[in-house]
């Protein structure tokens, strides 16, 4: 085991340099200094909105400096534990180098993945809407199985969610939900998920068990950084109010707290009844309103089909980027990079999307081929 540590330690001390690298992590020290030299200046809060700006820069140059010096600090660590554990022969020393390396590989991991966020709201929040597809009320309990997964995976990644709107359906599952996600590289990571979505299974709701295959569809967008400018004129919104109901309406059949805004040009509907105020409500619809619209100017702009959203298809068959098969096998498969694995219950239960989710930025950047999701278990 000794040596094939000491094999890990040369790999990954490799590996760390290419990652510092990647980041940039010289230039992010000098950042660093400049806009601490930038902040401690008279005067640098009389423009709040550019000081903020200037803060949540050196915040993100920080992380990064701060990530590298961390890595750094356990490979070395992790060193010092196998010279000293081979010197003395000691199996807890080695033992301890082990933890350490697994630990540094998965830190490399993280950083090398933030590494190709480079698209301009990459590093920032999102706002996440699942639909309905083809499949009848089995789509509307999908919509419902994708959303506790989504959740579970933003838990596991320590992001906050705010459900904006997921009002429960007449019989089963949601009739929709819109989600914001707020956290290092949120929008960036969760691109990932754009796209059509298939459920095969048998029918919980046919009483002759029969296997149904089901579609919900996934829009990923980017909350808009406040200097982004997307003019709405007010006469050309509706909005409407009516009782809050389902998760988030805390004022159930009380108030008429909940909000739909409708954008008469482009016939865009946004809901939102999370907070108990109208205007609260009112207020987080304009948000996702300003993203959806701006991306639609963006697709106007562009001859190809723009990077925030991808092709516009048919929520159905021949469309899906990911198969989740739970009938007469077990697997989920991303159609795009070939990852897959048999434990169904890790994806749709845990939420454990990381593996589908590295693979398919690797699959962007044209790195490394995606390998299967190793399935201990299958």
């Amino acid at each position: 085991m000794s040596e094939v540590a000491n094999e890990r330690i040369d790999a990954l001390e490799s590996r760390l340099a290419e990652v510092e690298g990647y980041l940039h992590v010289e230039e992010a020290r000098g950042t660093v200094a400049e806009l601490e030299r930038q902040s401690a200046e008279s005067g640098f809060w009389d423009d709040a909105n550019a000081a903020r700006e200037t803060m949540a820069k050196l915040a993100r140059a920080k992380e990064d400096v701060a990530g590298i010096d961390a890595a750094h600090a356990k490979l070395e660590d992790a060193r010092a534990a196998w010279e000293l554990g081979q010197e003395m022969e000691d199996k807890d020393l080695l033992a301890e180098c082990e933890a350490n390396l697994d630990s540094l590989e998965h830190d490399l991991s993280e950083l090398e993945l933030a590494s190709w966020f480079t698209g301009e709201f990459d590093g920032g929040d999102a706002i996440v809407n699942i639909t309905p597809g083809q499949g009848g009320l089995e789509a509307q309990d999908w919509c419902s199985m994708l959303l506790h997964m989504y959740l579970r995976y933003c838990e596991r990644r320590g992001w906050k969610v705010t459900i904006n709107d997921a009002p429960a359906a007449e019989q089963i599952g949601i009739d929709r939900a819109t989600i914001t996600v707020s956290g290092k590289n949120a929008y960036g990571m969760l691109r990932a998920e754009q796209g059509v979505h298939r459920l095969v299974r048998i029918s919980p709701t046919d009483a002759k068990k029969r296997r149904q295959t089901t579609f919900a569809g996934v829009e990923v967008l980017p909350v808009l950084p406040d200097d982004i400018e997307v003019e709405i004129d007010p006469g050309e919104v509706r909005v409407d109010v009516y009782h809050a109901s389902g998760p988030g309406g805390q004022g159930v059949n009380t108030t008429d707290s909940a909000v739909r805004v409708t954008h008469l040009p482009t016939g865009i509907v946004v809901t939102c009844q999370n907070e108990r105020s109208q205007i609260q409500n009112k207020a987080t619809c304009m948000q996702i309103l300003r993203s959806k619209l701006y991306e639609l100017e963006l697709q106007k702009r562009a001859e190809a089909l723009d990077e925030l959203r991808g092709p516009k298809t048919e929520i159905g068959f021949g469309n899906q980027i990911r198969s989740y098969v739970l009938y007469p096998y077990q697997m989920v498969k991303d159609l795009r990079t070939g990852c897959e694995t048999g434990n169904v219950d890790a994806v749709l239960s845990d939420g454990d999307l990381d593996p589908f989710v590295v693979a398919y930025h690797r699959w962007v950047v044209g790195g490394k081929e995606p390998a299967s999701i190793a399935d201990e278990d299958q």
